[in-house]
């Protein structure tokens, strides 16, 4: 096959287009898009396709048809140039890819100042941190139950070694649950939060002198802004009280041990992050309810939610079920997070969302602050950020 070309004119033989399909060349073969076509007859008594052109061309497979005369004779088919051409498939991956880590991040930061609002509400009205605690977990435990049976998320397929496995990051789990419902009943949100952001220091504290793990010097030079601003921000906190900057102490602890236990248990389970959050609920739930009963009681509840009905109204039920609700779902997002995302980059995305919780508090409740208290807050979350990198 020959293709001349007009304004410049070039022609190729069909033996000498076959060859350029070779595999050591490139297959796709740029000609032109033809306004007319007409059979010629060479010198040699080779016969010629003349195709003027207008577009680009490029060859997708030459086919032998068969023979014609006793003589063979080849078909080109190719498409033109401005069709669409994936010609970076994994640019837009990525480019996909970041979008939807955008989304699970600006969905996990919404979700958990929505939790914060609502549970502060609810524990200003009702003071029983236990049984809210369990109500969460209940309320998470169910949501993904009906989910599982009515098919709209598939269920785990889980064995006897994965719930022992979880059994210890469940136990820390409820722990830091209980102990930061705990202190946001006694202090406000944006302190609890202020505080919860040495979990850092925390983390290497108790890898370094247990686990016997090393850092980088760099590692241990970012926990001094954070252990001095979170210590600056509960000194010159106007609310502080000692039970409810211990419940913020003791979920930092219990939430590095859950992290250690979850990655030693899990290791090469194949259980997705949102199905782990659910299971994980659920072994707390358990382990989290006749605990609550002995604490509190029915008696206390029952007094506290007549108590809370007169001074609240209907609301509180709206209140109550807002702050279960967003709780589970701000979780399950932040887990579903980790299966896109690198332990950093999460990292780097809690202490944002720390910001947004600590800043939305003190706005909606006018929690009011000094600016020692905010330069504080400041230096510590800077430390967090710190931290973060020191250990990419």
């Amino acid at each position: 096959m020959i293709c001349s070309v007009r304004q410049p004119s070039t022609a190729l033989a069909a033996s000498d287009l076959a060859k350029r399909r070779s595999p050591g060349l490139n297959p796709r073969l740029s000609l032109f898009r033809s306004e007319s076509c007409s059979l010629n007859s060479n010198d040699d008594g080779r016969k010629s396709v003349v195709v003027s052109i207008r577009k680009p061309l490029y060859v997708s497979s030459v086919e032998k048809l068969g023979a014609r005369r006793g003589e063979g004779f080849r078909v080109c088919k190719a498409y033109e140039a401005d069709q669409p051409i994936d010609a970076n498939p994994e640019a837009r991956s990525a480019a996909a890819q970041k979008v939807k880590i955008g989304f699970y991040f600006a969905t996990w930061w919404a979700l958990n100042v929505v939790f914060n609002i609502y549970n502060k509400k609810v524990l200003n009205a009702f003071p029983y941190p236990w049984l809210t605690s369990t109500l969460s977990l209940a309320t998470g435990s169910l949501m993904m139950l009906i989910s599982w049976a009515t098919r709209i998320a598939e269920a785990p397929k889980t064995d006897f070694d994965f719930w022992k496995a979880l059994f210890p990051v469940a136990v820390a789990h409820t722990i830091g649950h209980v102990a930061a419902t705990v202190s946001m009943s006694k202090v406000a949100v944006s302190f609890t939060h202020i505080i919860k952001s040495g979990e850092p220091a925390f983390s290497v504290l108790v890898s370094r002198f247990l686990l016997g793990e090393t850092f980088p010097m760099p590692v241990y030079l970012s926990l001094v802004p954070i252990i001095g601003g979170c210590a600056l921000a509960a000194v010159t906190e106007l609310n502080f009280n000692m039970i409810g900057f211990m419940g913020a102490m003791i979920s930092n602890l219990a939430f590095v041990f859950r992290n250690i236990f979850s990655k030693r248990g899990m290791k090469g389970k194949s259980v997705s992050g949102m199905n782990y959050y659910a299971c994980l609920s659920i072994m707390s739930l358990l382990i989290l309810t006749p605990f609550a009963i002995a604490v509190e009681g029915p008696q206390m509840w029952a007094a506290g939610w007549e108590k809370a009905l007169s001074d609240i109204g209907p609301n509180i039920i709206w209140w109550v079920a807002a702050q279960s609700v967003f709780y589970h779902l701000y979780n399950q997002v932040s887990y579903m997070s980790l299966d896109e995302i690198s332990p950093l980059t999460f990292s780097i995305g809690n202490t944002m969302k720390r910001i947004s919780v600590i800043v939305s508090s003190i706005i909606i409740f006018h929690t009011p602050v000094q600016p020692v208290n905010i330069l504080g807050a400041a230096i510590a979350v800077l430390g967090t950020f710190l931290y973060s990198q020191a250990k990419q």
